[in-house]
């Protein structure tokens, strides 16, 4: 063991609850972004920090890069983080398992996750409630359907909101699809389930497909409103988050799932079941408020990678608050209309932030500094100021 661990994507909040999770257990933690100022390279907990080529526009430099960074380090394992590193890792997971271990199953149970028509079939073979739903191969696809409106467009492939839009008619469906299929590629249209309450059960599993880490979230607030991330959520359990919780195991061993995964709910209030929304198979971006709960993901997943296994830690606190304010709870409070109601809760600082931290300010400082770079970006604020 050389407890040194690369953590990929560090401007991304999920990344800072790693190395923060990592570096407190003594690991020598090294950050890696496109960027040599983001918000994890400025934490007490990050070792060492470098700059690697963009995975999304440079990938076989990105792999390049990444193959003789790890093979001259002697890393014990790399934690890939986003939608962006993860897919050139997983598509080079033979060539790069020759001198790391990645903490993601492999590539083939990955996608089991990753490509949600794959996920809604397990499911459905294994009697798990989810939306009515149509994959559409091609845009003369839509016309094959008689659709009931509102519906839900999403990408196949991915997971996130990146994609997501509602669609109230077919003509708005049709334009949304034509104006991002390029982009993402095959969609899901989904019927839309009325919001009786969204929830996640994130979940850690070992080698063989047996749950060893659980916590159970919902959400308070989020940004964009209609259905993006949460910017304030809670832990808490209920008679559905236990059904729901054994839907996500029985769906989990169906896959034979190894490490990390967050599995969405909306209660269907028509009928009163949980549906299952999609697998997020990568830790979620409120990982914070898991840690904070007592169940530490990252170091768990790393002491099963050099273990082999850890004791099962299914019990976690309830009713435990975590924010997001930067810039998630602002941008959720420019949207809404009562902006003088909803003040107080903007300025709640006593609740724990996903970034904010007394003990660890570098990496206010971190994000501030990034975001500098797209100060002047037009398309990126259209894109983070949008409210669907």
């Amino acid at each position: 063991m050389s407890n040194q661990i690369f953590v990929t994507d560090s401007q991304m909040r999920n990344s800072l609850a790693v190395i923060r999770s990592l570096g407190k257990k003594g690991l020598k933690v090294t950050a890696g972004e496109v960027t040599r100022f983001s918000t994890g390279r400025f934490s007490k907990y990050c070792t060492r920090s470098v700059v690697y080529p963009s995975p999304e526009i440079r990938p076989d430099s990105f792999i390049k890069y990444l193959k003789a960074y790890i093979k001259e380090n002697r890393f014990d394992a790399i934690f890939p983080i986003t939608d962006l590193s993860i897919r050139p890792i997983i598509d080079n997971e033979d060539e790069l398992s020759r001198y790391t271990t990645i903490a993601l199953p492999s590539r083939d149970i990955f996608l089991k996750g990753y490509d949600k028509g794959i996920t809604l079939k397990i499911a459905r073979e294994n009697d798990i409630p989810t939306p009515k739903t149509f994959q559409i191969e091609s845009l003369d696809d839509v016309h094959k359907y008689n659709f009931e409106f509102p519906v839900i467009i999403k990408p196949r492939l991915g997971f996130g909101k990146r994609g997501f839009s509602i669609c109230r008619s077919l003509e708005d469906l049709i334009n949304k699809i034509n104006n991002n299929y390029d982009i993402y590629g095959k969609f899901l249209i989904q019927e839309f389930i009325p919001n009786g309450g969204e929830f996640g059960i994130y979940t850690l599993f070992n080698y063989e497909s047996e749950p060893r880490a659980l916590s159970v979230q919902r959400r308070i607030r989020s940004y964009p409103v209609s259905g993006g991330p949460s910017t304030l959520r809670e832990t808490f359990r209920s008679d559905l988050s236990e059904k729901a919780l054994r839907y996500s195991i029985d769906l989990l061993k169906a896959m034979k799932w190894f490490g990390v995964a967050m599995v969405e709910f909306r209660i269907d209030p028509r009928d009163g079941l949980p549906k299952l929304m999609e697998v997020n198979p990568r830790f979620w971006g409120s990982l914070h408020l898991s840690i904070l709960a007592g169940i530490d993901f990252p170091y768990l997943l790393y002491k099963m990678i050099i273990d082999g296994d850890v004791e099962p830690e299914m019990e976690y606190a309830e009713g435990i608050k975590c924010r997001w304010i930067l810039p998630g709870d602002i941008l959720w409070y420019l949207s809404e209309k009562n902006k003088v109601k909803n003040l107080p809760q903007l300025l709640d600082l006593a609740t724990p932030d996903d970034i904010l931290s007394w003990n660890d300010p570098g990496p206010t400082f971190g994000f501030a500094i990034a975001s500098l770079r797209y100060i002047f970006d037009v398309d990126m604020w259209k894109f983070i100021l949008k409210n669907n």
